[in-house]
């Protein structure tokens, strides 16, 4: 009888080892398997990108003369200093630059999901947004205006003349808290897209559209029937930065050199100048 029990506990300690054995591998897998998903992560910003050796920037181009489309030589371009500050970036990096183009208010959607690794598209850091993404150094300063019908140039001569009036704003912009905060009762009608808008606005749907001045100037320029009214300030609005997932202060950091670069030897100014020209042939 002693020798049974002794036999059956003996098998009992070896089933024990024998189980311990098991986690302990367990464990050690899924700890190879955290490790993995961490490596992962890791190349899902600046490694993956110089491993695939581009950068996927996504943009909204109907915004002249940030970015905007343009028949260069019978083709289709997306154009604007924007673009070209972008294109600068995958210089540095040493990749090529691939260009999506998409609604404003699905930017950061796609920034978010990994469809696109940067957006440059004339957006503010303002700080909702940079509870979600991680903004680059602000690079411009812009300030805003309303573009009307030239007919009504001189019929709005404050913002109070404004009140109650239908105003369009693109959708989840600047340009949008605008209109709501500054015009005193405004209807304001948002689209995606400013060429919708601006459509609107010639169809005499809405009375005014809130944009910033450079982007006036421009769809003033392609249409002799509206024009910036010279009458309504509507102050300067935040800083215009680029925009990266969060998490990336190496990509960020890169980023934040080519401003400095760009900035320090006049390029960006030259960049602003050519594309206000090219939007206003």
């Amino acid at each position: 009888m002693t020798k049974k029990l002794s036999g059956y506990i003996s098998l009992i300690m070896i089933i024990v080892l024998f189980s311990l054995t098991l986690v302990g591998c367990g464990n050690a897998k899924n700890d190879q398997g955290a490790s993995g998903d961490s490596s992962e992560e890791v190349k899902s910003s600046l490694d993956k990108i110089k491993d695939s050796n581009k950068i996927v920037l996504g943009t909204s181009a109907d915004y002249p003369p940030y970015e905007f489309h343009k028949q260069i030589d019978g083709k289709d371009e997306i154009v604007g200093f924007d673009i070209e500050v972008a294109k600068e970036i995958a210089k540095d990096l040493g990749v090529e630059l691939e260009i999506k183009d998409m609604d404003f208010d699905g930017l950061l959607a796609a920034l978010d999901t990994g469809n696109v690794d940067f957006v440059v598209a004339g957006m503010t850091a303002t700080d909702d947004r940079k509870k979600s993404v991680d903004f680059s150094k602000e690079y411009y300063t812009e300030d805003q205006g309303l573009l009307i019908p030239t007919a009504d140039k001189d019929k709005y001569q404050s913002i109070d003349d404004l009140k109650d009036l239908k105003v369009g704003a693109q959708k989840g912009t600047v340009q949008e808290e605008v209109a709501e905060e500054k015009i005193e009762g405004a209807q304001v009608k948002t689209l995606a897209k400013i060429t919708d808008l601006v459509l609107e606005l010639k169809n005499g749907k809405i009375n005014g559209l809130v944009l910033a001045i450079p982007v006036a100037e421009a769809y003033a320029a392609a249409n002799p029937d509206l024009t910036l009214s010279p009458h309504i300030d509507l102050g300067k609005g935040d800083g215009i930065a680029i925009a990266v997932k969060k998490g990336n202060q190496e990509l960020v950091d890169i980023m934040n050199a080519t401003i400095d670069r760009l900035m320090e030897d006049d390029t960006l100014d030259k960049f602003i100048q050519d594309a206000t020209a090219l939007s206003e042939e």
